[in-house]
């Protein structure tokens, strides 16, 4: 890919079918807009959502968000919902379902050809990839791996929990949540998603401490379905003050250490060595591009 990896702290979902949603997207704070050709579009409405990607892209884009559009798994809505969605106002595609490596495969060589036909550089949209089936889920490094397109990877809980007949809880989906993660940072691209399921949005604070809950296990950040959710995610996702502030202590303590010849020092009563500097490193990092993203 020749574009800079994205900064997603918050993806809220838009059905594309629905002019109102559509229209006030862009107000709503979200880092990126996922334009929803899949479950919440009626099999009725799927033609009509598809069509109206392209009129829809620029109006959600409008406040600097991404747009990402979620497509069908089957391949007979897979087909044209990719189609309608390769335009120049779309950064990428929502991959349902991910079945494995040459099922990611097979996307991208359709993405291609439809770059090619829509006059857009090769590689132009990225793939977030959604593993959703238990099937799926050992071969989730090799999904990660499968394309160049790839810049994120999460687990579809709410399908994956029925899959496997259970309820959406946090402890239900905790190891498939963790090997997904895991699996996106060894392909190094973003691991997003949630510890429990986004579907309750009736309680912010409880949300929201999910949230926190999920970025210290190492998630980037995570979908939402109502516009509720927005804020806490980008609160949760975004480095506190107080961290910025001790990750760059951290630095210069480490720094000053260097020039005298130790290799750890204490900070705070916490030893600092390798490892806590790394994570310093990649919070102010991260920090940096969310602020240049606000910009």
């Amino acid at each position: 890919m020749t574009r800079p990896a994205p900064v997603w702290r918050s993806l809220m979902y838009v059905p594309a079918h629905v002019q109102r949603f559509v229209e006030k997207a862009h107000t709503r704070g979200a880092d990126c807009i996922q334009l929803d050709l899949e479950d919440s579009v009626p099999p009725s409405e799927k033609p009509t959502a598809r069509k109206a990607i392209a009129t829809a892209a620029p109006l959600v884009r409008q406040s600097g968000a991404d747009v990402l559009v979620r497509i069908n798994a089957p391949l007979s809505l897979a087909v044209p919902d990719i189609q309608a969605a390769v335009c120049p106002g779309v950064d990428g595609l929502i991959i349902t379902k991910a079945r494995g490596p040459d099922h990611v495969q097979l996307l991208d060589e359709l993405v291609s050809e439809c770059e090619a036909k829509a006059g857009l550089p090769i590689g132009h949209l990225w793939f977030y990839l959604l593993v959703e089936t238990p099937e799926a889920l050992p071969h989730a490094e090799a999904i990660a791996r499968a394309s160049p397109r790839a810049v994120a990877m999460s687990l579809g809980a709410e399908d994956f929990a029925t899959a496997i007949s259970a309820e959406p809880t946090e402890e239900a989906l905790a190891v498939a949540k963790s090997l997904v993660l895991h699996a996106a940072r060894a392909a190094g691209i973003m691991p997003l998603g949630l510890t429990g399921t986004l579907a309750g949005f009736g309680d912010p604070a409880a949300f929201q401490a999910m949230a926190e809950r999920s970025r210290r296990l190492g998630f980037d950040g995570a979908s939402c379905i109502n516009p509720a959710q927005v804020g806490p995610l980008n609160i949760a996702f975004t480095p506190s003050e107080a961290d910025v502030a001790y990750a760059r202590k951290v630095i210069a303590i480490d720094a000053e250490a260097r020039t005298t010849g130790r290799g750890a020092v204490a900070l705070d009563g916490k030893m600092i060595d390798i490892p806590i500097v790394r994570r310093a490193e990649r919070l102010l990092a991260r920090y940096d591009a969310i602020m240049a993203r606000g910009k």
